[in-house]
């Protein structure tokens, strides 16, 4: 991702990476020792995003944003606010009632967090993304304070009813996180690798 925003210039085309990971804790600039409590095996990466510590594993869909926010004319509170609206939008259409932190970024259900978000901006294009719990195993955010918060409930899809696998939830988030991003098929490139293991 850092590669590929270095090496773009005004007429690269925008790309959204679609993913899951095997089991990993990310650590972003902002991120403070005190809220790892025991990752046991699972390795912990430092990043260059922002926010503090979480957790990412298979059953988790992950999505990158590689856009040149600039020249689309979206801010950076604009742009975090969109992304958090396709997901809230998404999970409307599964009948989950999700809402917004003032506190905290992110989509909450019943108080517990279901996505979370991360963005790093350079030269005015954005990398890193969000990811949206979908069928994971849960446990391994007891190992940590996720995001910072000591009291922080982590939910998923799978809770509330919803049997589908990442191919399925990504076709259903893709339409409206290409609506909120104001993009036409010709303007961006998805690369859909949620079949697979793939470190970013």
């Amino acid at each position: 991702m850092s590669r590929f925003t270095d090496n773009r210039n005004s007429k690269t085309t925008d790309e959204i990476w679609c993913l899951q990971h095997p089991p990993v804790y990310t650590l972003g600039l902002n991120g403070q020792s005190h809220h790892i409590i025991d990752t046991g095996n699972i390795p912990v990466i430092e990043t260059d995003r922002g926010g503090q510590i979480t957790y990412h594993g298979p059953g988790q869909l992950m999505v990158y944003l590689l856009m040149d926010i600039k020249r689309k004319a979206i801010g950076v509170k604009d742009f975090v606010h969109r992304m958090e609206q396709s997901v809230i939008d998404m999970l409307h259409g599964y009948g989950i009632e999700a809402i917004l932190r003032e506190d905290a970024p992110g989509v909450y259900v019943n108080h517990r967090k279901i996505s979370a978000l991360g963005i790093r901006i350079r030269r005015g294009c954005s990398y890193h993304g969000l990811s949206i719990n979908v069928d994971m195993d849960l446990a391994p955010y007891n190992g940590i304070h996720p995001c910072g918060f000591p009291e922080l409930e982590i939910t998923q899809m799978k809770a509330f009813g919803i049997d589908e696998d990442l191919t399925q939830v990504t076709k259903n988030l893709l339409p409206h996180l290409l609506e909120q991003m104001e993009y036409f098929e010709k303007d961006v490139s998805v690369i859909n690798e949620v079949c697979s293991d793939q470190a970013a």
